[in-house]
């Protein structure tokens, strides 16, 4: 910490200097027309020690400085990556090469020159102009070694993306995936639309809000947790298919594939069920795959995994059989409260169905690797599905898995509102019983429906653990720029 503080002190003192020599070391602006990727792709012919008269005039972060008596190398790091330069104190001048040398590891740097290649192989720059656009007070991380200390990397990511360029990549990769996704949805007629994000009444997900308090208008409001609601309202207005990317906020759990602010891309479609959404779902996560990466066979922490279409279909109560060697059906209540005893899974009042669906989590979900469609869900498990067309217990629900990953949800979504309004109000009951992840009773969303809502099938897909599928990442810590991060303690 003593060495981090003198090196600060020794930072301020040049900056001081430099000023002193009428130099702003934070200037407005700087004309930067060519980056080091495309430099060095359109040079790579280059002969050792040739020459160009290839004026360019790149702007970045200086990583390495090489200072030689009146001449310098040095490399510089842009958006696209680095390259390295040559400063000599006969091109420059003797006052800006006096300028020149009280730059440091980590500075914001501007050089304009031409291109040639070095005796040792390197295209470099050679400088025929420099300015300094931004002096650093605190020196870089591990001398830029690279910043391997998790913690640091999360809470400080603009510390991360400078010292491990790789990490850029995966973000370059989300914004991708993103894109292809939307092109995806709007090539099959889909309008993407905008829903609010603080509402008076929460409600589309079984999940615990975030509650503020409007004072304007002296009201409890809570983040989203869902914008399922107001996408089937849209719907019920007119419009047959409708998609959006929301930010999403939920008051639970933070682990490797949990954060408590998230993306998801929902999108509803009137007049059909969740067979076409299935299809829809692995039709798009196969068109993402091919855009973004070139091929629908990945490697994700060491198992190869093929994304194309079409994926398995399995019921949840045949998953259970498969991972878990259970036939649930060979069970009564009782048997089942014996099984959750059995494997120590904790569980409130009892429900079948609901019992089903945690000896399904507990015992299957991480066996599932391979693109698999979980369908035919317990009845209990959301009050926001059609019952399902063959068996009264179970729901037309599917959830997409990878790796043990659940990364989507969807439904035959429910438009009876006579359905709709008793199954919100057990919702509601259970609320003032004291589940705190269950839905309020929201009066206008059973009024929309009364109005007339379509049939239509609901698809909500997690971008975060898509995202961590598509670029092999461990946790979702590291698909999200600014993860939440607890305190440090003093």
């Amino acid at each position: 910490m003593e060495e981090s503080h003198e090196l600060i002190k020794q930072r301020k003192e040049k900056l001081r200097q430099i000023r002193e020599e009428g130099i702003n070391p934070y200037p407005y602006s700087f004309e930067k027309t060519d980056n080091a990727k495309d430099i060095l792709e359109e040079h790579k012919k280059l002969g050792k020690e040739e020459k160009t008269n290839k004026k360019v005039s790149v702007a970045g972060r200086v990583m390495t400085l090489r200072l030689m008596g009146k001449a310098c190398f040095g490399n510089i790091q842009d958006e696209s990556g680095q390259i390295q330069f040559y400063v000599r104190e006969d091109d420059v001048g003797k006052e800006v090469y006096r300028i020149f040398k009280k730059i440091d590891l980590g500075d914001i740097i501007g050089l304009k020159g031409t291109i040639f290649r070095t005796k040792m192989g390197e295209i470099s720059i050679y400088t025929h102009n420099f300015e300094l656009l931004s002096k650093g007070l605190r020196p870089l991380p591990e001398k830029f070694h690279g910043l391997k200390d998790m913690e640091i990397r999360y809470r400080q990511r603009y510390l991360d993306l400078i010292s491990n360029p790789e990490v850029k990549e995966v973000f370059v990769k989300r914004s991708k995936i993103i894109k292809a996704m939307r092109e995806f949805l709007d090539e099959k007629g889909f309008l993407e639309v905008e829903t609010p994000v603080l509402q008076k009444m929460y409600g589309g997900a079984n999940a615990r809000p975030f509650k503020s308090f409007l004072h304007e208008l002296k009201m409890d409001i809570y983040m989203r947790i869902s914008n399922e609601l107001y996408l089937k309202k849209l719907v019920t207005g007119g419009f047959e298919k409708v998609y959006e990317f929301a930010k999403d906020f939920r008051n639970e759990s933070i682990d490797r594939t949990h954060n408590p602010e998230f993306t998801q891309m929902e999108c509803y479609w009137a007049y059909v069920d969740y067979n076409a959404m299935m299809k829809l779902t692995e039709d798009m996560v196969e068109f993402i795959a091919k855009k973004v990466l070139g091929t629908t066979k990945i490697e994700y922490q060491g198992t190869k995994i093929d994304l194309k279409a079409p994926w398995k279909r399995m019921t949840v109560k045949e998953a259970i059989k498969k991972y878990a060697e259970i036939d649930i059906d060979e069970y009564d209540d009782e048997g089942l409260q014996d099984l959750l005893k059995g494997y120590n899974i904790e569980y409130g009042e009892f429900s079948r169905g609901l019992a089903i669906g945690l000896l399904f989590e507990e015992l299957c979900e991480a066996k599932i690797v391979q693109p698999t469609f979980i369908m035919d869900h317990p009845k209990e498990t959301t009050p926001l599905c059609k019952i399902h067309r063959k068996d009264k217990n179970l729901i037309e629900r599917f959830e997409p898995y990878i790796f043990g990953m659940e990364i989507g949800n969807a439904y035959s979504e429910l438009n009876d509102p006579e359905v709709q309004r008793k199954l919100l109000e057990e919702q509601a009951r259970n609320l003032m019983k004291g589940s705190e992840e269950a839905h309020p009773m929201d009066e206008d969303f059973i009024t929309s429906m009364e109005f007339g809502m379509p049939p239509m099938g609901g698809l909500g897909i997690g971008i975060d653990r898509l995202v961590m599928i598509l670029t092999n990442s461990s946790s979702i810590r590291d698909v999200i720029l600014f993860p939440f991060m607890k305190d440090i303690e003093d």
